[in-house]
């Protein structure tokens, strides 16, 4: 009998970390998915990486809130004018943190530019980014991404203290 109890236990902390690993591949393809949507111009697809009620809160400049406002970003003449001028969101892979259905991720993200004159690309922004996902039965989505430029100020640095503060999910 303790063989079979053994063997259960094994079975479940197996099941466990693979269902770890499992949302973190997924949470990490849905955050290397927003800089693709975007560049292209795919709105919709931009917007359902967020809950219908999600917010993307670019400190101090604006607040989009649900698929409507984040697809009006997208679609909207400033990015449009980013990307026909030559423009990519590139961000990098997020620390998670998970707990169930809920989830927490801290990333940077760059906003580089072409300048046709000069021939060369230039990184117009670097931001601290974190993220609250949470599941629901169609997968991930995002509930918060809260955008902070890393211009020297305690707030983007506060931000990212809270990923350096998580341990590994390993």
């Amino acid at each position: 009998m303790t063989d079979d109890t053994d063997l259960q236990g094994r079975l479940e902390a197996i099941e466990g970390r693979l269902r770890l690993v499992e949302d973190q591949a997924a949470l990490s393809q849905l955050v290397a998915t927003y800089g693709p949507a975007v560049d292209s111009g795919s709105a919709d697809s931009a917007a359902g990486l967020w809950h219908e009620d999600g917010v993307f809160d670019v400190v101090p400049m604006f607040e989009l809130v649900g698929h409507e406002g984040i697809a009006g970003m997208v679609n909207g003449d400033g990015h449009q004018s980013l990307i026909h001028n030559g423009c990519g969101h590139v961000l990098t892979a997020p620390k998670l943190a998970i707990d169930g259905d809920d989830a927490s991720g801290w990333n940077y993200a760059f906003n580089i530019r072409w300048d046709a004159a000069a021939d060369r690309f230039w990184i117009a922004r670097l931001s601290a980014n974190e993220w609250q996902f949470r599941r629901d039965p169609g997968g991930w989505r995002v509930v918060r991404r809260t955008n902070i430029n890393l211009d020297g100020t305690p707030a983007p640095r506060d931000l990212l203290r809270h990923a350096a503060e998580q341990p590994p999910d390993f």
